[in-house]
């Protein structure tokens, strides 16, 4: 039976809000917010930026919200509006409300989040967890989406292997600062984070998600997809398996770019933020006249 994701208790989601609130410190951008009505519940939804560019509506992964987006929001909202979304059904400030029953849900909220914006439109990004949504509106909502790029879409295109699941379980199982600290640089590497981030990622385990995991897209949905695809690993990646992906894709979306980088890994955002900045804006830059033609 499909549930609806809370915090265990008020006071746990008190905690977290207070640790929320100090991570708008780190935010670059002058910013404005907005909790838009859907069906699964209201949706936080931060806007940076201005310009002539379609909107880019951004994803975060698992764990985080929003404000994860902090270190490259800037790069990311030269000449366009930025949307930096509390993801249904995980611990931020949107409120779920209604379970997400399936897959295509996540399209329905998603059309519903635009409505709410006034929005037609948009590029969509996402990293690791927050990629598998990104994919479910291209699959379930295509025609609200021009361009998807993803970071690290773990699960997505491939399965994660089960000696990595293994690994996270018994991480999962150490609830310590010390436990927490050898998971994260083990599957982020080189990614560090600051002691607000560490103390809002420790404050969201309090939170009961209910939205599910990532799976891999069935072939012919993967051969569904219509909006332009980027996809982005680190070659080194602990949870991806990019070189599998890269022939799966060219298999079955040969139009889908894939960019591999060596040297890095699931962390690639916090260890190349420059280099990532610039290939997702110079993709969406390139895909804007799709929707200013109407194609």
């Amino acid at each position: 039976m499909a549930r609806i994701g809370r915090f265990k208790n008020d006071s746990a989601r008190d905690a977290y809000l207070r640790t929320y609130d100090a991570m708008e410190g780190l935010w670059p951008l002058p910013s404005t917010q907005v909790d838009v009505p859907t069906g699964f519940g209201p949706t936080h939804v931060r806007r940076s930026g201005s310009g002539d560019g379609v909107p880019l509506v951004l994803l975060h992964g698992f764990g985080g919200n929003g404000l994860h987006w902090h270190d490259i929001v800037a790069g990311l909202a030269r000449g366009r509006v930025v949307l930096a979304l509390d993801t249904i059904g995980t611990a931020g400030r949107s409120v779920q409300t209604a379970p997400l029953a399936g897959d295509a849900d996540y399209g329905v909220w998603f059309t519903e989040v635009l409505d709410g914006l006034g929005l037609d439109r948009v590029h969509v990004l996402g990293e690791s967890q927050g990629a598998w949504h990104a994919t479910l509106t291209a699959v379930h909502a295509a025609d609200r989406v021009a361009s998807i790029s993803l970071i690290e879409p773990n699960g997505v295109f491939t399965k994660i292997p089960l000696r990595v699941l293994a690994k996270l379980i018994r991480f999962g199982m150490n609830q310590t600062d010390a436990g927490w600290r050898k998971m994260t640089d083990w599957l982020t590497p080189g990614a560090g984070l600051t002691d607000v981030e560490w103390a809002c990622l420790k404050a969201a385990q309090a939170y009961r998600p209910a939205g599910g995991w990532a799976r891999p897209l069935k072939d012919s949905e993967l051969e569904s997809v219509a909006p332009p695809v980027l996809v982005i690993y680190g070659a080194e990646s602990v949870i991806a398996e990019p070189v599998a992906a890269r022939w799966r894709l060219a298999a079955h979306l040969p139009s889908a770019e894939v960019e591999i980088y060596p040297g890095v890994g699931h962390g690639l955002r916090g260890q190349i933020p420059d280099q990532v900045t610039t290939r997702i804006a110079d993709f969406v830059t390139r895909h804007d006249e799709v929707v200013r033609t109407g194609g």
